[in-house]
């Protein structure tokens, strides 16, 4: 079950990382635009995948559960705050007056890496 879980969220959201991390090869605005555009509407739907997978580790593997987030504490806060970047830089995005507008690219394309 937990390995459904994890190879769903690996195929659904790797087009989202993917055009994330294309961000560092584009060039043009309208290339970029597009490609935000294309995840747009579906990139925070597939961050349930995550809820889903850490809540059938701990219902169906508790102590692995326990002691794989104890053991890699670090590397999935750092892996929350990417996400957490990602969204604000994809949502915000057609903003100017934000604050977190200036840097958008830096935010999606090193969220997304």
């Amino acid at each position: 079950m937990f390995g459904a879980v994890i190879s769903g969220y690996a195929i659904l959201d790797g087009f989202d990382l993917g055009a994330g991390a294309l961000h560092l090869l584009l060039n043009k605005e309208t290339s970029r635009r597009i490609a935000l555009n294309a995840i747009g509407p579906l990139w925070d739907g597939n961050e349930v995948w995550l809820v889903i997978g850490g809540g059938a580790l701990f219902a169906g593997f508790p102590v692995a559960y326990a002691a794989i987030f104890s053991a890699f504490y670090i590397p999935f806060m750092v892996f929350l705050v990417g996400i957490i970047f990602r969204g604000v830089a994809i949502e915000f995005r057609p903003n100017p007056s934000c604050c977190i507008a200036q840097y958008p690219e830096f935010h999606a394309d090193h969220g997304s890496t």
